[in-house]
C-alpha cells in the first residue's frame, strides 16, 4: 500500500476506535419474520469475556433486528460450561478479550478463552450446538484465535485495508469476493443479497470442509501491527488476496459461521460527526438481510 493511502485510512481506523454509541432509530423492515414475537428459539450472546459488542451495548440492533425476527435474546454470563448454554439454540461470540486487553490494545493478545471453555465449545457444535463467532482486528482477532483454531480457522490478529484507499470494504457477486450460497440465497428472491459492506476487520483462512462468504481481493493488504491502529513502514504486511472474513460449515450435528468484522452487524453512530457505521451506513443497505439470513441457517430455516 502506498504511503499517502495508508494515510488516508488512519482516520477511519481511528473513528473506529473512537467513541460509538448505537443508532436507536434502525429499523429495517422485516416483512416476513421467520417466528411470531418472542416465539422463536432462544439466541444467547456472550458477555462473560470482556466484550466489546454486547446484547444491549455496541449490539443493541443487532439483538432488536432479531427480536423483531421472532428471536427470543439474552446474554450469556461467566464463562462457558456444562448448563451454561442450557436451552439455546444460538451462542453469539463477538469480539471477546482476554482481561490484560481490554484497556492495552497491544501485543500479546491472551486468549479471551480458557482451554476448558474452548473444549466444551467444540463438543456443544459437535453435538448439535450452533455458533456464531465474530472476532475483529487486532488485539479482538488474537484474543479468538484459539477458539477458531479448535475448528479449523486461522485468524491473523491484523487489519486488512483497501490499497484503493477507500474506508468500507465491499464484497460483491458481481466481483466474485461475496460467494453465492444458501446465506446469499435467503428463503426467496426478496431476502438475496448481492453485496455486502464490511468496515476494516480481521482475515483469516478456512478448513477445507468450510465454504466462504466473503474473500478479499488482490486490492488489500493485512497488516500486523503490534499496536492496535498504529501502523509504521516497519509494520509487517501482507497480501490478503485469497484470504476471508467471512465463512461457514457443518460441524458434526452443529453449524460454525465465522466472521472477521462486527460492526457489520451493528448500527452505530460514530465519532462527533455520529457517522453511521454498520447496517445503518448507505454502503450497506443489504448487511442486515444478510445478518438475518446467517441466523436462519444456523437455526435451519434455509
Amino acid at each position: 500500500m502506498k504511503p499517502y493511502l495508508l494515510g488516508l485510512l488512519l482516520p477511519f481506523c481511528l473513528l473506529l476506535q473512537g467513541q460509538q454509541v448505537s443508532d436507536t432509530l434502525f429499523a429495517p423492515p422485516i416483512p416476513n419474520p421467520v417466528y411470531p414475537e418472542q416465539a422463536g428459539p432462544l439466541i444467547l450472546i456472550d458477555e462473560g469475556h470482556y466484550n466489546f459488542h454486547t446484547k444491549d451495548g455496541r449490539y443493541t440492533a443487532f439483538s432488536r433486528l432479531l427480536k423483531r425476527d421472532g428471536y427470543r435474546i439474552a446474554g450469556a454470563k461467566g464463562s462457558f460450561k456444562p448448563n451454561t448454554l442450557e436451552g439455546a439454540r444460538i451462542l453469539v461470540i463477538s469480539n471477546a478479550l482476554h482481561k490484560t486487553n481490554v484497556e492495552n490494545w497491544y501485543l500479546p493478545t491472551p486468549s479471551a478463552f480458557e482451554p476448558e471453555e474452548i473444549e466444551f465449545l467444540r463438543n456443544w457444535v459437535e453435538q448439535g450446538g450452533r455458533l456464531f463467532l465474530i472476532a475483529d482486528h487486532m488485539p479482538l482477532a488474537g484474543a479468538a484465535a484459539d477458539l477458531a483454531a479448535a475448528f479449523g480457522f486461522e485468524f491473523t490478529n491484523g487489519y486488512v485495508l483497501d490499497d484503493r484507499g477507500r474506508g468500507p470494504s465491499i464484497f460483491s457477486l458481481e466481483d466474485q469476493t461475496l460467494h453465492p450460497s444458501m446465506i446469499t440465497r435467503g428463503r426467496n428472491p426478496s431476502e438475496s443479497v448481492t453485496q455486502i459492506t464490511t468496515f476494516t476487520g480481521q482475515a483469516f483462512k478456512i478448513p477445507e470442509q468450510a465454504e466462504p462468504m466473503l474473500t478479499f481481493s488482490e486490492h488489500f493488504t493485512n497488516f500486523l501491527p503490534d499496536t492496535a491502529a498504529v501502523f509504521t513502514p516497519e509494520t509487517p504486511r501482507i497480501p490478503a488476496a485469497g484470504y476471508h472474513q467471512g465463512a461457514f460449515m457443518n460441524y458434526g450435528n452443529g453449524k460454525l459461521v465465522v466472521s472477521g468484522e462486527a460492526a457489520m452487524f451493528s448500527a452505530q453512530l460514530a465519532g462527533p460527526e455520529k457517522w453511521k457505521m454498520g447496517m445503518n451506513n448507505p454502503e450497506a443497505p443489504q448487511n442486515y438481510q444478510f445478518l438475518l439470513n446467517i441466523i436462519h441457517w444456523l437455526d435451519d430455516q434455509l
